[in-house]
């Protein structure tokens, strides 16, 4: 009797269930928000440092190795962070399917652009 009941919510529930990455989701956001608490003081304190200096010396403070590297983790770290977060926003309050996945590859391709920009940006200060 109990089967006869478990099949029709099976039936119902089928498409929703797992997708097997909950928790990989979960831990990637729990360490992503874990680098961004080590790197974010880093990244205040040298913009702190560089108010009121001139181009010349913030691009050669951000172009060194220690500064520069902060920065590119920063710039790896926020936009991954800021991926998942959106994801999980989007999958909760956008309920009709195609909506909710393009809004996702939207929001993906824009994270991915914006961080490579940024990116490619403190690389290049680096390798100049």
């Amino acid at each position: 009797m109990s089967q006869a009941k478990a099949t029709p919510s099976l039936k119902t529930a089928r498409g929703l269930g797992s997708a097997k990455e909950g928790t990989d989701h979960w831990w990637m956001q729990r360490l992503s928000a874990i680098a961004m608490m080590v790197l974010s003081p880093l990244m205040i304190l040298l913009v702190i440092t560089l108010i009121g200096e001139d181009y010349a010396t913030a691009t050669a403070k951000i172009g060194s190795p220690f500064w520069g590297g902060v920065a590119f983790l920063f710039i790896c770290a926020s936009f991954y962070h800021a991926h998942l977060g959106l994801q999980v926003v989007i999958e909760d309050y956008i309920s009709y399917h195609a909506a909710r996945l393009t809004t996702i590859i939207v929001v993906r391709g824009v994270l991915i652009v914006l961080g490579l920009i940024a990116a490619f940006s403190v690389l290049r200060l680096m390798l100049a």
